[in-house]
């Protein structure tokens, strides 16, 4: 069951849910660690990473002048941008225009390394899967074959090409680009076997999933699949890629072929960085050198769709991005001597009130990517009054796995009146708890996020 929201319907909680570009001595920008940072300040959208021998390669979507971006580094963090195209000629069926070549997918198969690109199909005049090999990651790569890979120009042709290996097989993930047509035709992501230097199909497309949240917009692309403690992670983003309503989602299954189960909302939004990050997907998983999980990602900046890194980790097997904030509800949290009642102005129709007493208290698990600061937001409401009956401001006392951590301040509201009060605190990595108990006078609880 996904795990970055709590929902009522769940019935319990489910609280599991990116360095300045540099061209060769540069030092990537500061940042809190593990938290969403730059790494490449440059456009460089759709970023896929291939660790060979040590080295890093990132690979990205045209800049108008490369067919396919390359960037190597050793630590995931400083970045050095290669000034030649490592595909410097597309396939014989692809018309030769650079800025209509996206979403490069590199691969290492042990004899060489394997690049499926979208570039458009002469034949068709859509959007189409290609494929180019290479002996050494750092290219160049040749187009293989007279044809594209995967080219159903009656379902609007193909993009985002992503790779998945299990039990000696390989697969593809591909989008059909049904958005791309009049009238409108749905998105699906598709998995598919191949051969193993993934140059051929060898079977038929399985459907996984299509656009049908109303935060999706009217597509969704740029798949990943991973595996993660017995589940399947389907990682895609979705909406429109020029703007800031762009974001990330999953689905889980218990199968590489489904059915998927999506999360109840997106992974990473703008919304859920703050606004840190505009347009947050294209996303990729990789591994750092240390056994660690990452997520990169392009988020839009004066200079394009720069290249994001942030520290990703698994609660309970769904992922968590360090950076990007979790709702925990108050009413799924642990509550001793205090009262779960109806709040129709509440975020989930329910809140916690009466944390009158001396023992009153609302326990939160929550989980965190890696350790170190990260923001809590509580949302409240206060309709205390002094002793003169006049409007008066209360507090909480915040507790952190079993540490006293000060107080949160809530400001008058009115009873109802839902603001956010805003605190840092420190988190090890894994699961923590996070306690609010009685202070002064007196205050409601909604939810709490942290990010």
């Amino acid at each position: 069951m996904p795990v970055q929201h709590m929902i009522r319907r769940w019935g319990r909680t489910l609280a599991l849910l990116t360095a300045a570009f540099c061209l060769v001595t540069g030092h990537p920008a500061t940042a809190v660690n593990g938290s969403p940072q730059i790494v490449i300040d440059h456009d460089f959208p759709d970023p896929d990473i291939v660790r060979a021998d040590g080295v890093y390669h990132a690979y990205a979507t045209t800049n108008g002048r490369r067919h396919v971006q390359h960037a190597t580094s050793r630590d995931l963090r400083r970045w050095t941008l290669d000034d030649g195209d490592v595909l410097p000629a597309l396939g014989a069926w692809a018309v030769a225009r650079p800025d209509l070549v996206w979403a490069p997918e590199v691969f290492d198969h042990g004899n060489g390394f394997t690049m499926q690109y979208t570039a458009r199909d002469r034949a068709s005049d859509r959007q189409c899967i290609g494929v180019a090999r290479s002996a050494s990651p750092d290219g160049p790569f040749r187009p293989v074959g007279d044809t594209p890979l995967i080219c159903p120009a009656q379902a609007g042709g193909t993009i985002d090409a992503s790779t998945y290996t299990e039990g000696g097989r390989r697969y593809i993930l591909w989008k059909n680009d049904g958005n791309c047509c009049h009238p409108r035709k749905d998105t699906w992501l598709h998995l598919q076997p191949t051969s193993w230097d993934g140059t051929h199909v060898t079977g038929d497309p399985v459907r996984l999933i299509r656009q049908d949240q109303p935060w999706e917009g009217h597509l969704v692309e740029a798949p990943t699949l991973i595996k993660r403690a017995g589940h399947y992670i389907l990682f895609y983003s979705a909406n429109a890629y020029d703007g800031s309503a762009y974001a990330t989602g999953y689905a889980v299954s218990p199968s590489p072929t489904g059915p998927y189960t999506k999360a109840p909302r997106p992974l990473m939004t703008t919304e859920s960085f703050s606004g840190a990050v505009q347009g947050p997907g294209g996303q990729d998983v990789v591994t750092g050198s240390d056994g660690h999980d990452h997520i990169v990602f392009h988020g839009w900046n004066s200079r394009g769709r720069v290249m994001h890194l942030a520290d990703l980790g698994w609660a309970n097997g769904y992922p968590v991005v360090r950076g990007s904030k979790v709702i925990y509800q108050a009413e799924n949290a642990h509550v001793h001597n205090a009262t779960v009642r109806d709040a129709p102005e509440a975020s989930d129709g329910r809140a916690v009130g009466h944390i009158d007493h001396p023992d009153s208290r609302v326990e939160f698990r929550v989980f965190a990517a890696s350790a170190g600061t990260h923001t809590l937001s509580v949302r409240f409401a206060n309709g205390s009054l002094d002793t003169a009956g006049s409007p008066a401001p209360a507090h909480h006392r915040l507790v952190v796995n079993g540490t006293d951590a000060g107080t949160v301040h809530y400001p008058h509201t009115s009873w109802g009146n839902w603001r956010t009060a805003v605190r840092t605190i420190t988190l090890k990595t894994g699961w923590n708890s996070i306690t609010l108990s009685r202070g002064t006078l007196f205050a409601e609880l909604d939810f709490i996020e942290v990010g």
